[in-house]
């Protein structure tokens, strides 16, 4: 696979403005995504950072997210894949949001 250095790539800009618009989201459940290289190809390649690398949700967020949003402004990305993080098919199944540790509920002394 041949690829440009994504430094100098001319659609880099436009695709870290689309990406600053659902960062926020991100950041609320504690991740990022920063963009590692935009392949010959046209497939934008992405880590996800923070919770977003190890979420069992990332690859939903991925595609119904960030893959939507970059594709919305620059519809030249044919493309959106995480570097990082485990594929959909290898997600536990039913699982519907990021996993929480059970916690002791404190009781009332009467």
């Amino acid at each position: 696979m041949n690829s440009t250095a994504v430094l100098e790539h001319p659609l880099l800009s436009r695709v870290e403005q689309a990406l600053d618009t659902i960062r926020p989201y991100l950041a609320a459940d504690g991740g990022n995504v920063r963009v590692l290289n935009i392949t010959d190809e046209l497939v934008l390649q992405l880590e996800l950072l923070g919770a977003c690398g190890t979420c069992p949700m990332s690859p939903m967020t991925l595609k119904a997210g960030v893959e939507e949003s970059v594709k919305k402004a620059v519809p030249e990305i044919l493309r959106v894949e995480a570097i990082n993080g485990t594929p959909f098919a290898e997600q536990p199944a039913g699982q519907t949001g990021h996993p929480v540790s059970p916690a002791p509920v404190p009781t009332p002394e009467f």
